[in-house]
């Protein structure tokens, strides 16, 4: 087939690269897509074929299939966000379903990203976009994109937002902590309340419980990440807890890490967050699973939905009780 595309002079077609490289041609185009859940020894089978024969999509081609050109816009805040990518990992079987490309970005939290990101896709005449959301967004800057974007993670005016109940998240866990256990010394660790949902609704959700149980609170605050988590267990332990709530379990690492090497294990640790990675080298950590997988078919099946049909603004729970 080779010999016969470079005497023609043929142009390749999508179908022709994955015959090449022995692949479906989803495959091939999640990888044109920059797709982060291809295997990497076949990214790279892929792109040494379109290298070699300097192929390029057809514009005209892709506009002509109709239903098969689609494609939705996926920002994610970060490419390496456990959590997202469990979102993203369960969309992109619907979409492949439905032969609707994903095309995924990053926007690193930051609003300027989301713009660039929007014109980008507005360019590429993109049929729907599903935003990972965080702090700072402003919501009427997406206006435009109403009717075409569903919104995950916090609520926007006037956008279908797909949301987590992290107020019930914290309550359970203190609960289990509280209540099943029998503990009165339950200290917090948390992100900054800058971040709206993240950070201020599970530290006022925390904050909430030890009021209504005339419990002392004992918190700290810092960044979204393990280094953090590592830092502040210190200081939290000056008040010597029963256990300790982690707000995500990126914190709960570092938590767990600092402990492990002081070798303290009198004192439990729950957190927001279900890592597999986490479960396997800590699995005495009590986790509370909020849904992501569920939040990310929820997001692609609506999505597809609005293509069809007009859907009202509103904000999607997702809950999960999924204590271990």
């Amino acid at each position: 087939m080779i010999d016969q595309i470079d005497s023609d002079k043929k142009k390749l077609t999508i179908n022709d690269i994955a015959k090449l490289c022995g692949v479906g041609k989803s495959t091939v185009s999640r990888v044109i897509n920059n797709d982060p859940m291809v295997n990497e020894d076949t990214r790279k089978k892929v792109n040494e074929i379109i290298e070699k024969y300097q192929f390029t999509p057809s514009k005209s081609a892709r506009a002509m299939r109709g239903y098969s050109n689609r494609s939705f816009g996926i920002i994610m805040t970060r490419l390496d966000s456990y959590a997202e990518n469990q979102a993203v990992s369960s969309m992109l079987p619907i979409l492949y379903q439905n032969n609707i490309d994903p095309i995924i970005l990053e926007s690193q939290f930051k609003p300027e990203k989301v713009e660039e990101h929007l014109k980008m896709l507005e360019h590429q005449k993109v049929d729907g976009i599903i935003l990972f959301a965080f702090s700072g967004i402003d919501a009427n800057k997406l206006k435009s994109w109403q009717q075409k974007m569903i919104v995950i993670a916090r609520p926007l005016a006037g956008f279908v937002s797909i949301c987590h109940d992290d107020d019930r998240a914290i309550k359970y866990l203190m609960q289990y902590f509280h209540v099943e256990k029998g503990y009165h010394k339950i200290n917090y660790i948390g992100i900054y309340t800058k971040d709206e949902t993240t950070g201020l609704l599970r530290y006022n959700a925390y904050l909430n419980y030890c009021q209504q149980h005339n419990l002392i609170p004992h918190a700290q605050l810092g960044e979204l990440n393990y280094q953090s988590g590592y830092l502040l267990t210190e200081e939290i332990l000056t008040t010597s807890p029963q256990a300790i709530l982690c707000a995500t379990d990126s914190l709960a690492f570092g938590v767990q890490k600092y402990l492990s090497e002081k070798n303290i294990t009198h004192i439990d640790v729950a957190c927001v967050g279900r890592n597999d990675l986490l479960t396997f080298l800590f699995p005495q950590t009590t986790f509370y699973r909020l849904g992501f997988r569920e939040s990310g078919k929820e997001a692609a099946n609506t999505l597809i939905k609005m293509l069809k049909t007009k859907i009202t603004p509103q904000n999607i729970i997702i809950s999960s009780n999924d204590l271990n």
